[in-house]
């Protein structure tokens, strides 16, 4: 770790090999920032042409950095004394002395000597916002230093400007936490600079505010006592507020306002720039590196320098914190380097696409060079860093082996606080808690399996929307949404670590979906009775379709219900089904099992008699099987419906037709070979479809009531049909076999790709979760096992056919 040490200054100077002694002839440019002054008051008092000479000095201060060129050489801190610096301090601290004076003489001279016309006016506005510029590069320089008086005057300079908290936030939130996600001032990568404007400003007040709160409570006094800082930042506030208004009234303190908001904006492009994309790493146990120069951009423009005190030398600033002059170039060996000077920088950075064009190559540059060991710094950049940085584990390994995840916890970093809950903890085991890693990921299997698939059952789920207090079905909805994401999240992570099959986490899924749908009708239904609804006869059954039901609940899954009413009368269930379909609209919003729909796309509300001949009319349609796995999840008005309900839709899927029509497209699937023209990933969802049909088919031949026990899952049905001398033992372990990798693959890609998974460019964590959860040792085995249930269904589904065929014959 010898590498994340700070370097020293004699090993800075080495690097650079010249330095520069302290001497009247070297500090002299640092008097330039003052020659605007004279300026300024020369255009203050006589107007008209007398602007030329400020804004001309304003205008020409980026150009001399390409007549002076580059300034390398440092000043040796180790043999420069205190004073020898006295010529560079009294340049700032003349800079910091005259400011006052000289922007009140011009605010007097623009507000209540009324000798300027309207566009003087305006120019003058214009020249004051541009030297209060300096402000923060000078303030800054004083909150640093270890003098109260020099503190105190910077805090009062960085009032002139409306933002004194600066001295608060700065030095005790941004220089500790640099290049964190704990400093609002370090922007990620791919940030841009407006994006990142309105936190950072939000977040300096709140956290100046806090950071004073915090300390004072630790020596146990109150927020209001008068050592706040806030109290001086209010007084040196109410001082120059109250000037221009006595000056100039309300609207001239409004005008005030807008100008220092743009002063504020041109320094925050300052800190944009010093640090933007670069980041500490976390280093065990889990803290962040040391700052190094390599956190900050440098740049080493001479005449820039000069005028801005040595801004550019930013990096070393954050290792050493010494006095401007003192300060470091770190060469690009040590800091890296940016292509302008930052007065041009800060430019760029007001046009996002082409600041990143320009710097995110360099950037991608110096993450190569300081740190060759990580190819992967997604998590770092990732918006979930940013908003849980001690949940940074977690995030780096969701990163590196589930895109979908990823784009889960980026969008909701929440979701990663699901990941300290004890109902995911307990289930967590230490590392080396075992005699070896095969016996330590069985236990772990075995207890993320006993827990979602056993102890976990669809009443405790109920029973845990119950326990959450809600008060309408609106809060309903956004409470069983919140909790379903988060079992969602848990069940998706047990995936991605091995520790759940996906025919486990299906099934876990169908419960979260019937818990949650089941918990946001009761309340619609609650609702309706509290606003007098009559009692009726009858009731509506309401029934999810589809792979929500059973074990191909998966993620982004569209929630598809039927709802039958028997009895009446139509208008009242019309218009409680109406509020049904509004709060289950409302709970596939955000919601990670479920894909979002439309009020229109719930369902239409049809009576028995409706429903039954709908069914004998279409039985041989598309939506057969998705009706093999109708689930009655919530009866409103009379319990029976549910029993009738079940008994239709058995009887439904006994019919001739609906047999006829399944066995013709099998037999099609059968007779088109192995499948081999799929794209291998493509494979899972066709195949999987067809053992699902092949499934149902054999559910049809002899009524479904045979087969009750097995539910949908078609690899037991395979298995109860060759008990039953349906099928050959050959046939059904075939066809059992397909089925589990199919339903493996299928699931395994909807819980840990993302929709643009690609074979050639997957990173090879996420091809070893696909693989793992698919249990096959490796990736290159999982395209070998493609290849093998593609030959296991056609056989399969082929010899099925011929037996039925056989069968019907005698």
């Amino acid at each position: 770790m010898s590498r994340v040490g700070r370097r020293s200054p004699e090993a800075a100077l080495s690097a650079s090999g010249q330095t520069i002694e302290p001497s009247v002839w070297n500090a002299l440019p640092h008097f330039i920032p003052l020659l605007a002054f004279p300026l300024v008051l020369l255009a203050a008092t006589y107007a008209g042409w007398w602007f030329v000479g400020p804004i001309a000095f304003i205008m020409l201060a980026d150009q001399f950095d390409k007549v002076f060129g580059l300034e390398e050489r440092n000043m040796d801190p180790a043999t420069t004394s205190e004073s020898q610096l006295y010529l560079y301090n009294l340049s700032l601290w003349i800079w910091a002395v005259l400011w006052p004076p000289v922007f009140i003489y011009s605010l007097w001279q623009t507000l209540v000597a009324g000798h300027m016309a309207a566009w003087e006016v305006f120019l003058m506005a214009g020249v004051l916002f541009s030297t209060a510029q300096t402000v923060f590069i000078v303030g800054h320089e004083l909150v640093h230093r270890r003098a109260v008086w020099e503190r105190r005057l910077g805090e009062f300079l960085l009032g002139s400007a409306s933002y004194p908290h600066y001295a608060t936030e700065h030095v005790y939130i941004h220089h500790p936490h640099v290049c964190t996600p704990l400093d609002p001032g370090s922007a990620p990568k791919g940030v841009s600079f407006w994006q990142y404007l309105i936190p950072e400003v939000s977040n300096n007040l709140i956290g100046a505010w806090e950071f004073e709160r915090r300390r004072l409570a630790r020596r146990r006094l109150p927020t209001i006592h008068y050592t706040n800082a806030f109290w001086r930042y209010g007084l040196g506030l109410a001082f120059w507020y109250g000037l221009i208004i006595w000056m100039g009234g309300i609207l001239a303190a409004l005008v005030f306002a807008i100008l220092c908001a743009g002063v504020v904006i041109s320094m925050k492009m300052s800190n944009y720039v010093q640090h933007y994309g670069l980041r500490r790493i976390r280093i065990p146990p889990g803290r962040f590196e040391p700052v190094q120069p390599r956190h900050a951009w440098s740049a080493a423009y001479k005449f820039a320098n000069w005028l801005y005190y040595n801004m550019q030398r930013h990096a070393d600033h954050h290792t050493s914190n010494r006095r401007y002059p003192l300060l470091q170039h770190r060469g690009a060996s040590e800091s890296p380097q940016l292509p302008g000077s930052y007065v041009e920088m800060n430019g760029l950075a007001l046009f996002p696409n082409r600041w990143f064009r320009k710097v995110d190559p360099l950037l991608d540059q110096q993450r190569t060079q300081f740190y060759p060991e990580i190819d992967d710094w997604s998590a770092y950049d990732s918006r979930a860093f940013a908003k849980r940085p001690d949940a940074f584990d977690a995030i780096a390994e969701i990163h590196a082996a589930s895109p979908r995840l990823a784009g889960w916890v980026n969008r909701s970093p929440e979701l990663l606080d699901k990941l300290r809950d004890h109902e995911f903890t307990d289930l967590e085991l230490p590392e080396g808690f075992g005699p070896d890693p095969e016996y330590e990921a069985i236990a772990r299997r075995g207890l993320a399996r006993l827990y979602w698939t056993r102890e976990l059952g669809l009443a405790e789920m109920k029973d845990q929307l119950e326990d959450i207090p809600v008060q309408d079905a609106t809060e309903a909805v956004e409470t069983a949404r919140e909790w379903s994401n988060g079992k969602v999240f848990q069940i998706a992570v047990h995936v991605m670590r091995g520790n759940l099959s996906v025919t486990e986490a299906g099934t876990a899924l169908a419960r979260v979906a019937e818990a949650s749908v089941a918990a946001v009708l009761a309340a619609v239904e609650e609702d309706f009775a509290d606003r007098g609804a009559p009692r009726t006869t009858g009731g509506v059954a309401v029934a999810m379709e589809g792979p929500l039901t059973g074990v191909g609940a998966m993620p982004g899954s569209k929630l598809k219900v039927r709802l039958v009413y028997d009895g009446g009368p139509f208008k009242h269930y019309r218009a409680i089904c109406r509020r049904f379909a509004k709060a289950l609209s409302g709970l596939s919003q955000e919601n990670l099992l479920l894909a979002p729909v439309q009020r229109g796309e719930i369902g239409d509300l049809c009576s028995f008699a409706e429903f039954e001949e709908q069914q004998r009319e279409g039985a041989a349609g598309r939506e057969l099987w998705t009706l093999d796995k109708a689930r009655c999840v919530f009866v409103y008005g009379d319990g029976r419906i549910h029993e009738r309900f079940d008994h239709s839709v058995r009887n439904r899927l006994a019919s001739g037709p609906a047999r006829d029509a399944l066995l013709a497209h099998l037999r099609d699937v059968a007779a088109g070979g192995n499948g081999t023209d799929r794209r291998p990933l493509d494979a899972g969802a066709d195949g999987l479809r067809d053992i699902v049909r092949a499934a149902l088919l054999l559910k049809m031949v002899t009524g479904s009531e045979g087969f009750d026990a097995v539910g949908s899952d078609p690899a037991p049905i395979f298995g109860a049909a060759a008990d039953r001398g349906l099928i050959a033992r050959e046939t059904a372990e075939r066809l059992s076999k397909a089925a589990a990798f199919w339903q493996n693959l299928h699931g395994s890609l909807r819980i840990i790709a993302d929709d643009d998974f690609s074979i050639e460019t997957a990173k090879p964590k996420v091809k070893s979760a696909i693989a793992d959860s698919c249990r096959q040792p490796d990736f290159e085995a999982l395209l070998s096992g493609i290849s093998e249930s593609n030959a296991d269904t056609a056989a399969g589904l082929a010899a099925l056919v011929n037996e039925l065929h056989r069968s019907d014959a005698t």
